[in-house]
């Protein structure tokens, strides 16, 4: 759907927004502001990374915006975010995307009021929305990181956790390429003008890069700690398991001994033989004991 949003004779510059674009309507747009073919192409790619590209009258750029996850387990580009194509001159800016976004819409609002003073500012503020889709993810994903580190060191782990945790790195280390891949937007929209309104922009997106980072290193740090409190717990595990070999082994040793059915052997033929041989495992026992607690290993 095709919505001429603000018009150079009332604005001062054109906008056209796209939502779940027809290549009838992206090829008559393209004709009108002469748009090349293959940046057209681009920008109906569902999962086209984040891109900036200037050409000699406009520029073009990609964006990718967080939205709302419906399972825990989503982890790729196209479930976690959505495409944004921008394309920007003094003269227009058009916006094409698949789904609709409220941001748009209030922007749309602002812009029918006279809010917006030309085109470079109204991108600089639909670049400044996008990027704060991703400050509630940073939100959520922390409390996750919080719960697994409350379920690996103050609970008995019950649940299985790698899982959950692989999900959230994976998360987490996809915005953080999201936002690799859109520094060029970034730095040459501050480039171009330099003002307030483009160094609050990149502030923010320094801001929520340093917060992915911080997560990704907090997650990769949760993760070798999990391994290690996994294999403390299997060593104390085995190390319980070694204790009750070492006091089952001697006597393991000695009813082998008069288990052999040999012929002659004095010891089961006298009266005190069972009982001796009781007493001397009951000895064995509890000199281990003593030694196990004088080790400190009990």
């Amino acid at each position: 759907m095709l919505k001429q949003i603000a018009t150079k004779k009332d604005n001062g510059f054109d906008w056209i927004d796209i939502t779940d674009p027809h290549h009838d309507e992206i090829h008559e747009t393209a004709e009108k502001y002469h748009l090349h073919e293959a940046l057209l192409e681009d920008s109906l790619q569902a999962d086209h990374l984040p891109k900036y590209e200037s050409m000699e009258n406009y520029v073009f750029m990609i964006f990718r915006i967080h939205t709302d996850i419906k399972t825990l387990q989503a982890d790729t580009v196209q479930q976690l975010t959505h495409k944004v194509a921008i394309f920007y001159s003094k003269e227009f800016i058009i916006t094409i995307h698949r789904k609709p976004h409220a941001f748009i819409d209030t922007l749309a609002e602002e812009v029918k009021h006279g809010k917006c003073s030309s085109s470079f500012h109204l991108l600089n503020i639909i670049i400044k929305q996008c990027l704060n889709t991703y400050e509630e993810p940073s939100v959520k994903l922390g409390r996750e990181l919080e719960y697994y580190e409350e379920q690996i060191f103050l609970r008995s782990r019950k649940t299985p956790l790698l899982k959950g945790m692989y999900f959230l790195k994976r998360k987490v280390d996809l915005i953080r390429r999201m936002f690799i891949l859109s520094f060029d937007i970034v730095d040459n929209i501050d480039a171009e003008e330099g003002d307030v309104g483009t160094r609050d922009m990149r502030d923010l997106y320094v801001r929520l890069q340093n917060i992915y980072d911080a997560l990704s290193e907090n997650i990769n740090h949760l993760l070798s700690l999990y391994f290690n409190v996994s294999a403390q717990r299997t060593n104390e595990t085995v190390r319980i398991l070694t204790v009750f070999s070492v006091f089952f082994m001697p006597l393991t040793f000695i009813v082998g001994i008069y288990g052999m059915n040999f012929k002659f052997m004095p010891e089961l033929d006298s009266h005190w033989g069972y009982p001796g041989v009781l007493g001397l495992m009951v000895v064995i026992t509890i000199l281990i004991y003593f030694w196990f607690r004088r080790k400190g290993w009990l």
